[in-house]
Formats: structure tokens, C-alpha cells, sequence
């Protein structure tokens, strides 16, 4: 009986750093991606309802669905440990990969978006002279066929 306790304790250790790394990918993304109000709101419950679903999962596998206050002390030490010992270095190294992978794949749009913007430019600097001259003769057009039209006068 007591060394079943003391592997559930264990368990619910483990469910708490996992709850903790759970918590630090929300942090993660939020320190490598700027994240609206409302993005930050969804992802919070998101992150409650995933804890929600890890621990009533966990009591009821592994305790047939008994709570026990043990288990959430189990719980907040996993979430504790994991916290003081690995949180720091996993959000450090997990955002510098992010924020690498982030560099590359700029990097490599700007790479296969330079041939349509080069192409882009060519067209433009091809086709501005001609748009230009006829959206200046239709502007004139316009002016002397509104020069040569004659103004109502009213008579008294």
C-alpha cells in the first residue's frame, strides 16, 4: 500500500514537470513570436485545459479515479523541480532555435522572392513611361474640352 502511494506520488511528480514544461512552450512561443491580447487570452485557456485534461487523466489511470491530496502536492513539487532546474535552459536554447529557424527561412524567402520582385521591377520601369504619357494627354484632353465648353450664364 505504501509503495503504491509513494510510485503515485511519483507519477503526479512527473505529471507536474511535465504541467511545467507545458507551460513553458506557451512562454516560449510567446518570447519568440509577438502574440496579440486576445492570442495570449486563447492560449492561457488553452494551456488550463491541457493541465485540466493531464491530471484528470492521471487520477484516473493511475488511481481509478480517487483524488488524494498527495497527489497535487506531488503535482506543485514536479511543477516546482521542473522549474528551478530545467525551465531556464530549455525557453534559453528552445527560443534560439526558434529564433534561428525564424533567420533561415527569411533568409530563404528572400532568396526565391527576389527573382518576382527583380522581374517586377523591370515590368514596372518597362510600362511606366507609357501609362505615364497617356494619363498626362488624357489630362490635358480633358482640360481643353473643359476650356472649350462654355459656362452657363444665367440672364436676369
Amino acid at each position: 500500500m505504501v509503495l503504491n502511494q509513494a510510485n503515485l506520488f511519483l507519477i503526479f511528480v512527473i505529471n507536474g514537470a511535465i504541467i511545467g514544461l507545458v507551460f513553458d512552450i506557451f512562454r516560449i512561443l510567446r518570447k519568440s513570436f509577438k502574440t496579440s491580447d486576445i492570442i495570449t487570452i486563447i492560449e492561457d485557456i488553452l494551456f488550463w485545459i491541457i493541465t485540466g485534461i493531464i491530471i484528470l487523466y492521471s487520477i484516473f489511470i493511475f488511481n481509478d479515479g480517487e483524488i488524494r491530496f498527495f497527489m497535487f502536492i506531488g503535482i506543485l513539487l514536479g511543477v516546482m523541480l521542473y522549474m528551478l532546474i530545467l525551465s531556464q535552459h530549455i525557453i534559453k536554447i528552445s527560443v534560439r532555435i526558434i529564433l534561428t529557424i525564424k533567420r533561415i527561412l527569411t533568409f530563404i524567402f528572400k532568396i526565391l522572392i527576389s527573382p518576382i520582385q527583380a522581374i517586377y521591377k523591370i515590368i514596372k520601369n518597362i510600362l511606366k513611361k507609357p501609362i505615364l504619357f497617356c494619363f498626362i494627354n488624357i489630362k490635358k484632353t480633358i482640360r481643353q474640352i473643359c476650356t472649350k465648353i462654355p459656362k452657363n450664364k444665367t440672364k436676369k
